[in-house]
């Protein structure tokens, strides 16, 4: 039999899918498992978008223009405007997901063995679309305890080597949850501008900042402007993950010009969809308030409960809608398998994903976890009750010291550019 490629068989394991088949025969078994693993919401996508799509009067579901519909794309810059971006609609090219936004971007963008710098952790399919692309992924690790702040532009600076090509980030943050402002991202962009780098920004998540927060894109940075590359998507601003419907958007005429060849190899981006995010994009901006409004409360729920378990070492996230906590265990992996494997508390237990599968640098992350506080708040206390009681019965449990300090009160003053860490 023939064997599969070394590219194959050396792809990176998603973290947050890797126990999915576990988690079926779980299910079917008859046991309740609450979904922290993955960016899923269970907000209703809006009624208003999946009606559009029905009442569509098509007859032949054809290809789109490889590059978007021009309709949407126009539509679009109406919604960039919103956040101080103007663009023309040729800056966009709309994407198969961010997935693609990013594969196609790292193909036009670099070479066979060009080096990323990116803070870690970091979402971990960034790694698996640079293994893809063979492009080596330099991480610049941050810290739990200042709720995994950007480093400084002096660390990146430091980390730049001749191979180093770009800098990769996400704002807000997956999986930290972290926001990163105005000041430090003008600060990066003249390393960016130095070194003549590309900077890649993920801000798929950029209408959920919190206690507020101002969102700030690296669009913006007009002293860079040729140099920046943003990925978006609808998947979590509308509930809308299985729309399969992205962006990635410049100013970069050259760049432009190579992913529109990728993406007429690829022929076109979902038609459906993009019938959904234009019609989403009709929204009264109120409804994307509510949401937001969800999410924090979920945020505050998810944060008091983790505060209030023994050894627990966690923050309160400024965005996005992700978590990272490092628990009193021996091993993340071997406790995630565990709770589905072994654990049940009152029929029901939790799917967390490992944390190692963030790092690129390895023994990091060994015992920390990412939760998506992406369920209701009703279903997240039931998951954070599964949690508390796991961490009491989980045979590779570490015993807990003398605690950080004692209580809340006492954790350092809330900033809204740096999380709250507690460590109970």
């Amino acid at each position: 039999m023939p064997k599969i490629s070394q590219r194959g068989e050396n792809t990176p394991l998603s973290p947050f899918r890797k126990f999915a088949p576990l988690a079926e025969r779980v299910k079917a078994q008859g046991k309740k498992i609450y979904h922290l693993n993955i960016g899923q919401p269970d907000i209703l996508t809006p009624p208003q978008a999946l009606q559009a799509v029905r009442d569509n009067p098509l007859t032949v579901l054809a290809y789109s223009a490889a590059e978007g519909e021009m309709s949407y794309r126009k539509k679009l810059t109406g919604y960039y405007r919103s956040f101080g971006v103007a663009l023309r609609p040729e800056h966009i090219i709309i994407t198969t997901g961010a997935s693609e936004a990013i594969y196609l971007g790292l193909l036009s963008c670099f070479n066979q063995g060009d080096e990323l710098l990116s803070p870690e952790p970091f979402y971990a399919n960034y790694n698996g679309f640079a293994h893809m692309a063979d492009l080596v992924v330099r991480p610049i690790p941050c810290d739990i305890e200042d709720g995994f702040a950007l480093p400084s532009a002096a660390d990146f600076e430091q980390s730049i080597t001749p191979r180093t090509k770009g800098i990769f980030l996400c704002n807000p943050n997956n999986p930290t949850g972290c926001v990163y402002s105005e000041s430090t991202l003008r600060e990066l962009a003249e390393v960016v501008r130095r070194h003549d780098l590309y900077l890649f920004v993920d801000e798929v998540y950029r209408e959920f900042c919190y206690d507020g927060q101002d969102f700030f894109s690296a669009l913006r940075l007009d002293d860079i402007r040729e140099h920046v590359v943003v990925v978006d998507s609808i998947s979590k601003r509308y509930s809308a993950c299985g729309a399969r419907v992205g962006a990635l958007v410049t100013y970069n005429e050259s760049v432009l010009e190579a992913v529109s060849r990728y993406a007429k190899l690829r022929l076109s981006p979902p038609a459906f969809g993009q019938i959904l995010a234009e019609a989403a994009l009709d929204m009264d901006g109120a409804c994307l308030d509510a949401v937001k409004e969800e999410y924090d409360l979920r945020r505050q729920t998810l944060f008091n409960r983790l505060r209030q378990m023994p050894g627990v070492t966690s923050y309160l996230p400024g965005g996005a809608f992700y978590c990272f906590a490092r628990f009193p265990i021996d091993d993340a992996d071997r406790f995630c398998r565990w709770l589905l494997e072994e654990f049940d508390h009152n029929g029901a237990t939790l799917m967390l994903s490992p944390g190692a599968g963030f790092y690129a640098t390895p023994g990091l992350g060994y015992n920390e976890v990412r939760m998506a506080y992406v369920i209701n708040r009703a279903d997240l206390e039931a998951a954070m009750d599964c949690l508390e009681r796991a961490l009491e019965e989980y045979p590779g449990r570490i015993p807990v010291l003398e605690p950080a300090f004692a209580g809340f009160e006492n954790a350092p003053e809330y900033s809204p550019m740096a999380a709250n860490v507690f460590d109970n």
